[in-house]
């Protein structure tokens, strides 16, 4: 639990300095590291010899991008680096990345290689992320 923890963490300090991307550039650019974070794991699994071994923590970077997304789109409706929305995002991956519902478990459990130590977790992001969406924007509405 605590390399998934540090590694989301790393993530929302990658999310800073790209917070203010227009939401195409934001997209590329998780995109693009998405992309790298399948095939550095899919290597640090073989130099390790064990598969998604804890050190392996570019999964949860790409997953807390995911799940903090929506905060990039919806600027300037929402502040995208509100310390309350950051945290609240946070939480809710970590949540999802340890709980495992339904279709992150599925993730986890269908891919091999790279591709099964960061899936599981863009699913978690995905699902993160609408909740921490709908959540920024009512409160949004509500001020």
């Amino acid at each position: 639990m605590a390399p998934g923890t540090f590694g989301s963490a790393v993530g929302v300090l990658v999310y800073l300095p790209l917070a203010s991307l227009d939401p195409g550039l934001f997209s590329i650019t998780v995109l693009a590291l998405l992309f790298l974070a399948i095939w550095a794991a899919d290597e640090a699994e073989r130099v390790f010899a064990r598969k998604d071994d804890g050190r392996i923590v570019i999964d949860e970077i790409v997953g807390q991008l995911l799940t903090l997304a929506p905060l990039v789109v919806l600027a300037p409706r929402v502040e995208p680096r509100s310390p309350v929305l950051l945290v609240t995002g946070f939480v809710l991956f970590r949540c999802l990345d340890i709980w495992k519902p339904g279709p992150v478990r599925w993730a986890e459990k269908h891919f091999r290689g790279g591709a099964g130590v960061v899936l599981d977790d863009v699913v978690a992001g995905l699902f993160a992320g609408v909740v921490l969406g709908v959540a920024a924007l009512a409160v949004s509405e509500g001020s």
